[in-house]
């Protein structure tokens, strides 16, 4: 473990320059006074690294030196697709080596080159959340990309919402994992078959014996871009039957987004002689549908599946308890 920090600490000097021991501290996730030792160990060792005093001084190497020592570790050459994408190999339980290895690239990297990655790296930055989208809690998340990572067999406990909804056990092969729009999907293979699989609604995951062999010819990303085209598209897809004033069909786009609003406007019915229309509205899953159709507020009536409408009912009625209705009367004075 010290070998690879002080190797790291070299790497820094060698790509940033002058660095403070606080700043190597943080970059390490060790004390200041661990840099100390550490710095006198290489000095000791050969590296001609030396201080500069003063409030903006630091540690720097001798001009013109650099190290070959840049190999990457097997995890840290698996970790590299995930470079510009911190939180998700934090979630992973890469970070470290994800970090290790945009380093040693740097490194490594021609001072031109390296510049013009600097430079990409300040002007660039990618948030895969949506707005205001609180990130799923996905606490198997790991478990499920161990298996991923040795081609394990797992068997997991998930929550689903058609054709009837409940937790049901699946022996499961990972063959990928998918982040969109902020939300981790698992591609497994059920009965030779692959499926799609949402992280969050696994509430249980164990790793078994047995391992498996990935198919001939799976490609994750083709896989991706079918479903998803299928999700979009197919009248198939998973709906919720809804009843929508004027006002609420006209904001489906604002809710649901432009594809799926164009979906569920093809299914518009004609308007009752209140001017409502009932539609199918292509969603997820339970918790997704109700936050999305909540944000149309009485413009919206939902009317399937069932678990949908107790979910939305035991919801409403939930908030309606944080805000008591008192008599808008005022109170009757003394009569005189």
């Amino acid at each position: 473990m010290r070998a690879s920090r002080l190797l790291s600490l070299v790497l820094l000097l060698q790509d940033r320059g002058l660095l403070s021991a606080n700043a190597l501290a943080r970059e390490l996730g060790v004390t200041a006074r661990t840099v100390y030792r550490d710095v006198e160990a290489l000095s000791a060792a050969g590296v001609p690294i030396y201080a500069e005093p003063g409030p903006t001084g630091g540690y720097r190497l001798l001009d013109g030196y650099r190290t070959r020592l840049t190999g990457l570790t097997a995890q840290e050459a698996e970790s590299l697709f995930l470079t510009g994408l911190p939180q998700p190999a934090a979630e992973l339980g890469l970070g470290a080596q994800v970090a290790a290895a945009e380093l040693k690239l740097m490194a490594a990297l021609p001072t031109a080159y390296r510049e013009a990655s600097t430079r990409i790296r300040h002007r660039f930055h990618l948030d895969t959340p949506g707005w205001y989208r609180k990130p799923d809690d996905v606490p198997h998340l790991l478990t499920i990309a161990e298996a991923l990572w040795q081609d394990r067999a797992v068997e997991v406990e998930y929550r689903r919402w058609s054709p009837e909804p409940g937790v049901v056990t699946r022996r499961l092969h990972p063959l990928g994992l998918v982040l969109k729009a902020g939300v981790w999907y698992l591609v497994a293979a059920k009965d030779d078959q692959p499926r799609t699989y949402r992280i969050s609604s696994i509430e249980n995951a164990r790793h078994l014996p047995d391992t498996f062999t990935r198919p001939d010819g799976f490609a994750l990303a083709d896989y991706w871009r079918e479903q998803v085209e299928r999700y979009e598209s197919a009248h198939e897809t998973e709906v919720a039957v809804v009843r929508l004033s004027p006002r609420g069909a006209t904001a489906l786009a604002d809710v649901l987004g432009p594809r799926a609003a164009d979906l569920a406007t093809r299914t518009l019915s004609a308007p009752d002689p209140t001017g409502w229309r009932t539609a199918e509205v292509p969603l997820e899953d339970i918790a997704h549908a109700t936050a999305g159709l909540l944000r149309l507020g009485a413009d919206v009536q939902v009317l399937a599946p069932a678990a949908l409408v107790a979910h939305v009912a035991e919801t409403v009625h939930a908030m309606a308890r944080l805000y008591p209705v008192s008599d808008p009367r005022p109170a009757a004075g003394p009569r005189s």
